[in-house]
């Protein structure tokens, strides 16, 4: 009877690890979430008065913050981030910056993530996916 429990135990254990893994994957959709964060692989540039740096293998982590419509980006290569950038949902899995035009728009849904942001004589560029 012990060894039958025990069996069970490693059962239930192992059907809760399994369950657990797979619904942390990276099909999570930032607009549809309450709670985001995921990495975007890809090639990230940035540029201002006194640097240049491009890189095509940068990420960008991708954060919902909880006013529910802000996000931060946290660049990698000593690129700065953008932090507070408010969106808005777009069709049913993508969000669009809010004030986005020709030169300056921030686009993202659970596979990809396109940046052109110019502010202040600075420009952030992405072209990452997960």
């Amino acid at each position: 009877m012990k060894k039958v429990i025990r069996i069970l135990g490693v059962f239930l254990l192992m059907f809760f690890v399994v369950t657990t893994i797979t619904s942390c994957s990276d099909d999570d959709d930032p607009a549809n979430n309450d709670f985001f964060a995921g990495t975007y692989r890809g090639s990230v540039k940035y540029t201002d008065a006194d640097n240049n740096i491009s890189a095509d293998d940068g990420s960008v982590f991708v954060t919902k913050i909880a006013s529910g419509t802000k996000y931060n980006f946290a660049f990698s290569n000593g690129i700065p981030d953008l932090n507070g950038v408010e969106f808005q949902q777009q069709g049913d899995n993508t969000l669009v910056m809010v004030g986005s035009n020709a030169t300056t728009y921030i686009r993202i849904d659970n596979n990809d993530l396109k940046i052109l942001y110019l502010k202040d004589g600075k420009a952030w560029t992405a072209n990452c996916t997960r």
